[in-house]
């Protein structure tokens, strides 16, 4: 199941603007939105076509699987060197849209020199690593708020697997062990892979270090700790202050190695060095 061709994950991880503080402003990024289904229902979380706001999950518009290789060619046809990746991050889950599979095994073959990732909740990450591999995705990043039940089921509404919906605690529990099982598998088969955890005041907070030592045991190599953006479910609960976010940071940088840099981007971001576009 291990990438054939892929770069080391060492390698991955210093290259990878989202994975690397060093990497980050030299190396742009591309998300292409694709991804509209999602499976499961987070309490923070709102889905909006919006063009000038930053929040992940946002977007101006859809692209169609065209659409969207299209933008790779025009992107390509710039630039002298492809000095950016491309990955998929919403605005629903990556993993529960075959477009998304469709989109990267089309770039694969379009451009091979160009590393590709996505973005998930990790629910379908175990089912789907061969064909994440087939797709030819090198870095993947699953967003991981709780490793307790009693934690998400404060954090998710409901779950949908194999036809089956949870609600509660029985859908947190249910996902945190598919995503603790998809990223042990994920690891074993030389992916490098990024949890992103959102930090949520009053909920996880006092977790966060706890989660970050069982992520270090299944394999994980660097942790991103966002800030919650109040909004959904959570549009009247408190954002972390500056203060808190970095202490959170602190905690774990102990036990994991964190991400400072991000920016929460858009599931239409356009980054590439030396220029700067708000959406595709």
């Amino acid at each position: 199941m291990k990438p054939d061709s892929i770069p080391t994950t060492s390698r991955i991880m210093r290259s990878h603007p989202c994975f690397s503080d060093e990497a980050h402003d030299r190396v742009g990024r591309i998300h292409l939105p694709v991804a509209t289904r999602c499976n499961i229902r987070c309490n923070y979380c709102e889905h909006q076509v919006c063009s000038d706001i930053r929040h992940p999950g946002w977007t101006a518009k859809v692209l169609s699987v065209t659409e969207a290789a299209d933008l790779i060619e025009s992107v390509m046809r710039r630039q002298q060197v492809p000095d950016f990746v491309v990955g998929v991050a919403g605005p629903g889950d990556a993993l529960a849209n075959d477009h998304t599979f469709q989109l990267l095994t089309l770039i694969r073959r379009r451009y091979p020199q160009v590393t590709t990732c996505l973005c998930t909740n990790g629910l379908l990450l175990e089912d789907k690593l061969a064909e994440i591999s087939s797709a030819g995705v090198m870095a993947l990043t699953v967003t991981v708020n709780a490793c307790d039940s009693r934690v998400g089921g404060l954090i998710y509404s409901w779950v949908r697997y194999r036809g089956a919906i949870c609600r509660g605690e029985q859908a947190a529990d249910l996902l945190i062990s598919r995503q603790f099982a998809g990223i042990e598998k994920a690891v074993a088969a030389g992916f490098a892979v990024k949890v992103n955890t959102v930090l949520i005041p009053g909920v996880n907070d006092r977790h966060i270090g706890e989660l970050a030592r069982r992520l270090g045991e299944v394999g994980v190599k660097v942790m991103n700790i966002m800030p919650l953006i109040p909004s959904g479910k959570m549009k009247r609960c408190m954002a972390p202050t500056c203060d808190e976010l970095e202490k959170a940071r602190r905690n774990c940088e102990n036990i994991l190695p964190q991400f400072h840099r991000c920016q929460q981007c858009r599931a239409d971001v356009v980054f590439l060095p030396e220029k700067r576009l708000a959406s595709v």
